[in-house]
């Protein structure tokens, strides 16, 4: 798997973003990459504090049968917690870290406390972009967003590495994901570059592109599926 070979010298990993742009569901699936294809123990943070629902917590389970260590806070209500142990584990060169973390401004501002152990060079910080959610559509808004961003996490632009999630939700098809990654590119190529592309990995045998893919083994779930 490519993402092990290009990523795997980093011992932490960050997915910051737009919130819906699919952040949770990306996270996971490389935290799972990340416990088959290195020796290090994995631990997963679970830092979303802006919604109830669509949360990595919610596969605790899963994630913990596949050897994954989880941590999260329990809330009340919408009431801020704060999940022990960050930056302790940021710090242990001996394991690896998954920070998921809550969406837009909102959600990012949990973790500007991290931001001197998050702009070391051991860790990668994934920046998620959606085509289809409202604030991607356009480079003003996504520079609005991601500016509202890096000004509460602290993290510095340059440890960023963009990446696309093209999609509609569970139904959508082949040439949707097509047209998404045409317009990612179209939005962000004069600026920066997309490392690469996530799709579901049922659409993997209906595309043809030069792209580099990930392909994503949905997981996150609706509770009318």
């Amino acid at each position: 798997m490519y993402f092990i070979q290009e990523y795997g010298q980093y011992s932490n990993f960050v997915f910051i973003g737009e919130a819906g742009s699919g952040k949770s569901e990306i996270a996971v699936n490389i935290a799972q990459l990340l416990t088959a294809g290195q020796e290090k123990p994995v631990h997963f943070f679970d830092l979303d504090m802006t919604k109830p629902i669509f949360r990595s917590r919610d596969l605790a389970q899963t994630l913990a049968e596949a050897g994954i260590q989880v941590h999260f806070e329990e809330q009340y209500m919408d009431a801020p917690t704060l999940t022990g142990g960050v930056v302790r584990l940021l710090k242990d060169e001996s394991s690896v870290s998954v920070l998921d973390v809550g969406g837009d401004a909102i959600g990012a501002r949990s973790i500007g406390g991290y931001a001197p152990y998050l702009n070391r060079e051991n860790t990668c910080i994934f920046y998620v972009v959606n085509s289809y959610r409202p604030w991607s559509a356009d480079i003003e808004h996504i520079d609005q967003v991601l500016s509202q961003i890096l000004g509460v996490s602290h993290i510095h632009l340059q440890r960023l590495v963009f990446l696309g999630n093209p999609n509609l939700g569970i139904e959508t098809t082949a040439e949707e994901f097509l047209r998404g990654c045409d317009e990612l590119d179209k939005v962000l190529g004069a600026y920066v570059s997309v490392a690469f592309y996530c799709v579901e990995e049922k659409l993997m045998s209906k595309l043809t592109t030069e792209r580099k893919l990930l392909p994503l083994h949905l997981q996150m779930g609706y509770e009318w599926q």
